[in-house]
């Protein structure tokens, strides 16, 4: 008789580095969450558990987003499982560095005002610039990844792919600015463009609502890893009780709508934070260039739908006609909670849901 291990369990075995990060910072938010209601000392206008707080939500879904496309990918999966090695070490030790910084009430990002703190920046640019390199090594591999449909696997690369190009972004803040060399205080690069860090910002992100701000583009980029392939997903679903999204060719074509129009709002906002431009005071030619967009997107999405071919939507099994595999009951490959998408290798080289 086979005994099932836990999911968390069978989880855990997708990348071990890479889950026992995310485990990190799981207890890592707890300690900010904590930290945030009994200290209430401030670092550049900003709550000083917040940062890492924010850091280590995101680093535990980037984490566990990386995990499971290693563990299913095809071919390559030593090189993936170093380079996923090395993303997990490059991420812990940033994340130890904001935390430390947190707790002595500094600034991490930019500081190099003592020799200590230098030291410190020091090390976090090498880690970021480490995970940029192993991530570009990850986000290729990628090309060999497939998933149940066209729309599903499209997400995912092009999602990498813009996540990768959000990630680069973050070297436009390391810089030193104007003001900073002719007043220098110690602190060489800004998230801001046209203000000084600090001062109002949106509630709990921080994002500058009177400067433009680097972090948007940056955040946004990232996290298109996540939120494009939701996007195909959400189609996928659908497309089991709409006709005109049954056809996975026209869920295929939203998807490259959907990036298309992600890549070119990342543009736009990327465009507004050098401006100097509040994410919340659009003007000028930013704002004109985010209506064409948004407009060019519900046209775009439009004329697919209104071309689709009519077909009747599947009664069971993933949209598309593909019928999913068992679940795989090897150690190796483990099955997913239920409602995830599970890939499994055939002979082809591919990989089938």
């Amino acid at each position: 008789m086979t005994i099932r291990r836990p999911a968390l369990l069978r989880a855990f075995e997708w990348h071990r580095p890479l889950m026992a990060v995310a485990a990190l910072m799981v207890l890592c938010s707890v300690v900010c969450l904590v930290g945030a209601a009994v200290d209430p000392r401030q670092v550049t206008g900003a709550e000083v558990w917040l940062k890492p707080l924010k850091f280590s939500l995101s680093i535990l879904v980037y984490g566990v987003t990386w995990a499971w496309l290693i563990a299913h990918l095809p071919r390559f999966r030593r090189l993936a499982h170093i380079a996923g090695t090395v993303i997990a070490v490059a991420l812990a030790v940033e994340q130890v560095a904001i935390v430390g910084a947190a707790a002595a009430g500094v600034t991490s990002h930019f500081n190099v005002s003592t020799g200590f703190s230098a030291a410190v920046w020091g090390v976090m640019a090498l880690s970021i610039t480490v995970l940029y390199l192993a991530t570009f090594v990850t986000t290729v591999l990628l090309f060999w990844f497939r998933l149940s449909t066209r729309s599903l696997t499209v997400a995912v690369r092009a999602g990498a792919a813009l996540a990768l190009v959000g990630m680069g972004l973050a070297f436009l803040m390391t810089g030193p600015t104007a003001a900073q060399l002719d007043d220098w205080q110690g602190i060489a690069g800004a998230h801001t463009v046209g203000l000084a860090d600090g001062g109002p910002g949106l509630p709990v992100l921080g994002w500058s609502t009177v400067a433009g701000d680097l972090r948007i583009p940056h955040f946004v980029g990232m996290h298109a890893l996540q939120l494009i392939p939701l996007i195909a997903i959400g189609l996928d679903l659908l497309g089991r009780r709409v006709r005109r999204l049954a056809d996975d060719r026209v869920r295929t074509r939203l998807v490259v709508v959907a990036v298309t129009g992600y890549a070119a709002g990342l543009g736009v906002l990327t465009a507004q934070a050098l401006a100097g431009q509040s994410i919340v005071q659009p003007s000028g030619a930013v704002l004109v260039a985010g209506w064409a967009v948004v407009a060019a997107v519900v046209v775009a999405t439009a004329t697919v739908l209104v071309t689709a071919p009519r077909v009747t939507a599947p009664r069971g099994g993933l949209s598309g006609g593909v019928t999913p595999s068992p679940p795989s009951t090897t150690a190796t490959t483990p099955p997913l909670p239920s409602g995830a998408v599970t890939a499994e290798p055939v002979a082809s080289g591919e990989v089938r849901a």
